[in-house]
């Protein structure tokens, strides 16, 4: 059989130095795009808008179905 070791072929990967976790995130940070302020505070705003009728709508079936509930209990 033929022998596979060869000595000057490297099996593994040479790793990247080991630096700070906090270099890490640094990096990373670095690599986020930001959005604009104006963007930011549009799709801040249509988050808000949303999240208040949605709590209306909410509110409102329950206020429903819990008139409608005393109502068949009352029968």
């Amino acid at each position: 059989m033929a022998d596979n070791t060869n000595t000057d072929v490297k099996t593994k990967e040479e790793k990247a130095p080991k630096t700070s976790w906090f270099e890490g995130v640094k990096t990373e940070f670095g690599k986020i795009a930001w959005p604009a302020k104006d963007a930011l505070a549009k799709q801040t705003a249509a988050v808000i808008a949303v999240s208040v009728v949605v709590g209306l709508i909410i509110t409102i079936l329950d206020t429903f179905i819990q008139y409608g509930i005393d109502f068949l209990v009352s029968l």
